[in-house]
């Protein structure tokens, strides 16, 4: 069996036990400490915002910046539908309504145009939204001008979803600061890494303050236990957050690796036709490239399908991931009002993630080229592949 090449998976940069022992040796293994503190620190100056609360994760962030909002029961918050269901369910946590917006699809993020028709539509329906979360979707920028435009004249506040997009900017802004609160996310899969773990970011330090109560289970100052409010277990531990010190120091180093294994795939799909890159627009755009994530057009590839790619890949033991199923498409959300025209179901259908790690080596490119070359050049892969496409192919729900 050849060595497994991953979609993401995590890249250390070297002095993370330096920080982990640290911990150790002094005795700081609890939900809060010096790493902790530093590693706040860090993440506020790098995405340029007044401070950052780390936290468990990424869901737990969002769940906070909600609760934060005053999002209650029988509430609605509009998100993009094209992402992962974390960002939805947080929504559910509070009882409230998802409503869904369709991709446009020069970014596949949230269309500033069918946002407007949500918001129209909810406020005509005597339901103002309490909040609207745009998804910087594989790490690139939304149309943040247009969707924080839309925003102020409703005065609706946004949370950005940028647990994708360390490092991506959007007019040399850092995403998560463009928002009135952001939030990131140091899944084992992402750019850097706490094993789990995430962060709200604010340019208001009353906010990550109330985050940092409410993450600790909300207790009163007191010199005994005493609660007033519903609280979470929800703080980033000191150990973890070593872990995030570390991978900090060569965060830009990962956008770099991340933004040539998007050119290396540019290149090597340069002369097959049916074949496009999500890619930025224009040069207020700055993707992380966290993942590279192309759609495949059979009609123009000689049949190849974006499924027969990802399982001639996986017969090499390389992996790869359609792009994010739409919220409104899942069986536990499709009950929600969506707004658009199919955009999100399209790239869905046509997408797929390439492994996109930054600890790819030579070797492993290599091998994706000689896969993905064989899979779009021999006609024998390619009907050998559409017969296990046709006969297993996914059921749709």
């Amino acid at each position: 069996m050849k060595k497994k090449i991953w979609l993401s998976s995590p890249h250390l940069g070297g002095n993370e036990l330096t920080y982990i022992l640290e911990a150790i040796e002094t005795n700081w293994v609890a939900p809060l400490g010096p790493n902790v503190d530093a590693f706040e620190q860090v993440l506020a100056r790098y995405n340029q915002v007044q401070d950052a609360a780390v936290l468990s994760s990424g869901t737990a962030a969002l769940h906070l910046a909600l609760v934060i909002l005053g999002v209650h029961k029988e509430d609605e918050v509009i998100a993009s539908s094209l992402t992962f269901a974390a960002t939805i369910n947080p929504i559910i946590y509070q009882g409230a309504h998802p409503i869904l917006v369709d991709s446009e699809p020069k970014t596949w993020n949230m269309s500033p145009e069918w946002l407007e028709t949500a918001i129209k539509a909810r406020i005509k329906r005597g339901k103002k939204p309490k909040a609207i979360i745009p998804v910087h979707v594989y790490g690139m920028p939304s149309k943040m001008q247009e969707i924080m435009e839309i925003a102020n004249y409703y005065q609706i506040p946004v949370i950005e979803d940028a647990a994708e997009a360390l490092g991506s900017r959007y007019n040399g802004r850092a995403l998560g600061s463009i928002g009135q609160m952001g939030v990131l996310s140091f899944n084992g899969n992402k750019i850097i890494t706490t094993s789990g773990g995430g962060a709200l970011l604010a340019n208001d330090q009353k906010l990550t303050a109330k985050a940092r109560y409410l993450s600790t289970q909300a207790r009163d100052p007191a010199p005994h236990y005493q609660h007033s409010v519903i609280g979470y277990n929800y703080r980033m531990s000191n150990i973890t957050a070593g872990l995030g010190l570390g991978q900090m120091e060569v965060i830009d180093q990962r956008v770099v690796q991340r933004r040539k294994n998007q050119l290396f795939y540019r290149e090597l799909f340069s002369g097959i036709p049916g074949i496009s890159f999500q890619e930025e627009p224009d040069d207020r755009f700055f993707s992380n490239y966290w993942l590279t994530a192309i759609t495949v057009d059979d009609r123009q590839t000689g049949g190849i399908t974006c499924e027969m790619l990802r399982r001639g890949l996986a017969i090499e033991n390389i992996e790869s991931r359609p792009l994010w199923k739409p919220m409104h498409l899942q069986p536990i959300f499709r009950r929600y009002p969506f707004y658009g025209n199919g955009t999100s179901e399209q790239l869905f259908r046509k997408g797929q993630c390439l492994p996109s790690g930054s600890n790819l080596s030579s070797a492993d490119r290599l091998r994706i080229a000689e896969a993905i070359m064989r899979i779009f050049n021999q006609r024998e892969t390619r009907h050998t592949l559409k017969h296990q496409t046709d006969s297993e192919s996914i059921k749709e729900t």
